[in-house]
């Protein structure tokens, strides 16, 4: 059975059945031959399609080298289970290769006990660079930064800077400019690398250099970092300590990664899933993830069935409420989750802040009022014509206005004062905005109905 080398901007499930094939059939050689052909990235996408019991046969026909790129490519649960299956020397193999930043990501997945037996296999610059990297927390840019820096100082001509660079003979990937240091390694600009090239070569690099570039402080959150390189348009940025000493530099290779991280963690998380949920993980491990927000929703949901029992006897009485009830609800959460969404972004994008929350506020409410009106009207006319009763739809009308103001005002509230908690609106948020429309809803429409249908 022959396979066809997979295309680099994806493995479809087609492709992955393919590989599975030959490995069930014995032919190891024909399955090391296509994956040798394949990017890392394709590789680990292979290897997270296929159940856990079968990953460490493909990976031991990958190359050393090549085994290390896969392993980052791999989401954090798929990794971590494919490390605690290799040995320390395999593990030491493929992770040699790598760049320090890289090899920190797979080393704090590692078992506590495993960790000084990979450290101690690495040569003494590698490993002191590593901990450098790891004595800072992962989402900060010290976790993101590479330590593999081209630094040059403001008295030597552009001449020597470039004889430098041949001598040296490759400089690291996405290097868009040099950093400037003085002789104690503190930082005072940049050398674009087009400065350099289309400036006289014997000017000295203070006269061509940039001043004006701010270098990043190491403690900066890892969402900071993302959006001062989107709206700079950065490929690379200095690293610095509090006394503006230089430490490393952030790529543009790994920002997208902990972009794509971030847009995922927001999707999942109005699931209650994790983003490196592995999809032939753990029974257990994904079945006690589930579980915490499966019951957070039940309990959501209970309280919003005890708020239906206190009017029992007015859903008895008229049948068309129970009808009906959803509708109230249902509208309140679209519009909720409308202003929810925008907030949500607008956190993200750091475009919320006390001085503008009381104006989105009442813009978003005034919404909410103006869409409530507008289908009220709508919902009123077919009550009164599908149960011929004025008085419902005239209820109906007046609770999706109250619902509707109320789950938009709560748009921007529930964020605003999850954030405030150290909690991950995006993760939370729909819950609780689920809860509160449910509960305005039925409230407000059996409310109504039993004080005017009933007395």
């Amino acid at each position: 059975m022959s396979l066809q080398n997979p295309s680099p901007d994806a493995t479809n499930p087609r492709e992955i059945g393919a590989l599975q094939a030959v490995l069930e059939s014995g032919q190891a050689e024909t399955a090391r031959a296509t994956l040798q052909g394949m990017h890392p990235a394709e590789i680990a996408n292979v290897l997270e399609g296929i159940p856990g019991s079968r990953r460490l046969v493909v990976w031991q026909l990958l190359d050393d080298a090549l085994a290390g790129d896969v392993l980052i490519e791999l989401n954090d649960e798929s990794r971590d289970t494919l490390v605690q299956q290799l040995d320390s020397e395999d593990l030491i193999q493929a992770i040699q290769h790598l760049e320090v930043d890289d090899i920190a990501d797979v080393v704090q997945g590692l078992p506590d006990a495993a960790i000084p037996e990979v450290l101690a296999g690495m040569d003494k610059q590698n490993r002191q660079r590593l901990e450098s990297v790891l004595s800072w927390p992962e989402d900060s840019a010290g976790g993101l930064m590479d330590l593999d820096v081209v630094t040059v100082r403001a008295d030597v001509s552009l001449d020597v800077v470039l004889r430098y660079l041949r001598l040296k003979g490759e400089i690291p990937r996405h290097t868009d400019r040099l950093i400037v240091v003085d002789r104690f390694d503190h930082y005072l600009g940049v050398l674009p690398i087009r400065r350099l090239l289309s400036n006289d070569s014997d000017k000295r690099v203070s006269e061509v250099m940039r001043r004006d570039v701010d270098p990043v402080p190491v403690e900066t959150d890892q969402h900071e970092v993302i959006r001062q390189f989107e709206e700079r348009d950065l490929v690379s940025a200095a690293v610095v300590d509090r006394e503006n000493k230089l430490l490393g530099r952030i790529t543009i290779d790994d920002v997208v990664d902990a972009m794509r991280e971030e847009a995922d963690q927001q999707m999942y998380s109005l699931a209650g899933v994790s983003t490196e949920e592995d999809l032939f993980g753990s029974v257990l491990n994904a079945s006690r993830r589930r579980a915490i927000w499966l019951g957070i929703n039940l309990l959501t949901a209970l309280l919003a069935a005890w708020v239906i029992g206190r009017f029992e006897v007015a859903l008895d009485q008229i049948v068309a409420l129970a009808i009906l009830n959803p509708v109230v609800a249902s509208m309140g959460g679209i519009a909720g989750s409308q202003t929810l969404t925008l907030v949500i972004r607008g956190q993200a994008l750091g475009q919320l802040s006390s001085h503008n929350l009381r104006w989105l506020m009442t813009k978003e409410v005034l919404v909410g009022l103006l869409n409530g009106t507008l289908w009220a009207i709508v919902v009123a006319v077919i009550t009164q014509l599908w149960f011929d009763d004025t008085q419902l739809g005239l209820i109906i009308g007046a609770a999706l206005v109250i619902n509707m103001a109320a789950a938009t005002a709560a748009g921007v509230a529930i964020p605003t004062l999850l954030q405030r908690m150290g909690i991950d609106p995006a993760l939370a948020g729909g819950v609780v905005l689920t809860t509160v429309t449910d509960v305005v809803g039925f409230v407000s429409f059996l409310g109504l109905a039993s004080a005017i249908l009933l007395h």
